[in-house]
């Protein structure tokens, strides 16, 4: 039993860690499809743009490894199948339910550190992936000087450059507007050619000017000569020295992002899903104190003295009024509800509003688990489906597990649309994928279980030719 054991989990690490490396991969290159408008150009530094990778592939973890398990399982059964290996198992009077038991123990290991992954290091990955990303779309190009187009990157100078050579620094047709809002005016340089680099520190751009010409208006004097003055000049070589410290890249206070529901862990959802709850119910409960300024009643005089005698109301003292009377009554009434209408429908948008979130802390809150669940699920699926196709390799396996795959995600994210939208519980929702899955892995593993042909072309074919047979016999009799 332990070599078979072994067999069957070497059978199974190298596929796992392939699929895994493989899906990783696949979802990494779609985050850079996304976002490679917000990181090409800017001049970040190598290790910014590895950073930010890394903590996606973090978050792509709860995505990738429920598909990691079901390809691999279904490769592992697949191959061991396509080698008669499970035949000389069985043959040995092992069945397949005993013959995935350290399968069992692997994936039930796998679902624990899942849950201990989502619970405590996804939250810390998600605050740093998001508010890198977030910083990382805020930084400004670094492509300071197009070609052809003025370029207003630096406060106070509007620079245009009609052509750079492939270094990216040699300069062609440069002209620099230099403006001046203490005397509104503006100096204009054009040069024929230069040359940019930072300086050590990157605080500053220095731009080397050669064989140009420096065109300058300043105001005239107010005691002799009030025209305005225009010096013009000509250069053999000049520098321009241009801030850009401020293009820099700002790291944002982490502290910002906390509050988010994707870096909570669970005793954090707990205590927020409780706080939210309890809003709503003063929400609630403060609504009667808001409107009863304006109900109106007629009390009776607590103190004797005050009044005789009392008449009770007949309910139409509005029949008796006279008509300027009925008019200012009515008016009143309309503006009463007016106010009562309004304030009703604010206090309903706000409870709206703290119902959904507390759906959403919930959901999340869920979330947690269901990773776990995910993979115990899908693997109840693909290592009998696996056994009965018995086909290993990436080809089949990785077109029936794709398949699997978006049935689970597509309930899923159903079931998550529905909860943020309020029309089902968060357990439901978040669990709705996980109990359609589960029957079907059970039905594949009994049906491995008794060897059926569930994926045989071949039967599926004599079954219907014995159909129809039959009724070609039926139509002659």
């Amino acid at each position: 039993m332990k070599k078979i054991h072994l067999l069957i989990l070497k059978s199974f690490i190298r596929p796992f860690l392939v699929t895994f490396a493989i899906v990783m991969f696949v979802l990494l290159m779609l985050f850079l499809f996304k976002y490679i408008d917000d990181l090409i150009g800017k001049g970040f530094a190598w290790y910014i743009i590895l950073e930010l990778m890394m903590y996606a592939s973090a978050t792509n973890v709860q995505m990738a490894l429920p598909l990691s398990v079901l390809l691999s399982c279904i490769m592992t059964y697949g191959s061991l199948g396509e080698n008669y290996e499970l035949v000389a198992i069985k043959a040995a009077g092992i069945s397949l339910r005993r013959a995935m038991y350290p399968m069992i123990v692997v994936i039930s290991i796998l679902s624990l550190s899942a849950f201990i992954f989502s619970d405590y290091m996804l939250p810390k990955a998600n605050l740093k992936y998001y508010s890198l990303l977030y910083d990382v779309r805020q930084q400004k190009s670094a492509n300071f000087l197009p070609e052809g187009v003025f370029s207003n990157s630096f406060p106070g100078y509007s620079i245009r450059v009609k052509k750079k050579d492939a270094d990216g620094q040699t300069l062609h047709g440069v002209m620099i507007y230099s403006r001046k809002p203490s005397d509104n005016n503006a100096d204009v340089l054009i040069a024929r050619e230069g040359k940019m680099y930072r300086t050590p520190s990157g605080n500053f751009l220095v731009i080397k000017l050669k064989d140009g010409i420096k065109y300058s208006e300043s105001a005239g004097d107010a005691s002799y000569n009030v025209r305005e003055r225009l010096t013009r000049y000509r250069f053999k070589e000049t520098e321009q020295r241009l801030d850009v410290s401020a293009l820099k890249m700002n790291h944002t206070d982490e502290s910002e992002f906390k509050q988010a529901y994707q870096m909570m862990n669970l005793r954090q959802l707990n205590d927020l899903a409780g706080l939210t709850r309890r809003q709503i119910d003063s929400s609630s409960a403060a609504n009667y104190k808001m409107l009863s300024g304006y109900y109106k009643y007629f009390s009776i005089p607590v103190k004797k003295g005050k009044a005789e005698k009392f008449v009770p109301s007949d309910g139409k003292e509005f029949e008796r009024a006279e008509i300027h009377q009925k008019i200012s009554q009515l008016t009143n009434a309309a503006s009463e509800i007016r106010s009562v209408q309004e304030t009703l429908k604010n206090q309903a948008a706000r409870i709206k509003d703290l119902e959904q979130n507390e759906q959403r802390v919930r959901l999340e809150y869920q979330k947690k688990f269901t990773l776990s669940a995910a993979c115990i699920a899908l693997f109840l699926i693909g290592a009998p489906l696996g056994a009965i196709i018995r086909k290993g390799g990436l080809g089949m396996p990785v077109v029936v597990s794709v398949i699997f795959f978006l049935f689970y995600y597509i309930i899923n994210t159903i079931g998550e649309k529905y909860v943020k939208d309020g029309d089902v519980s968060p357990v439901i929702g978040s669990w709705i994928a996980i109990v359609v899955v589960t029957p079907i892995g059970l039905f594949l593993s009994y049906k491995a279980a008794t060897d059926s042909q569930l994926f045989d072309i071949e039967a599926y074919k004599r079954f219907f030719n014995r159909i129809f047979k039959r009724r070609a016999t039926e139509v002659q009799s």
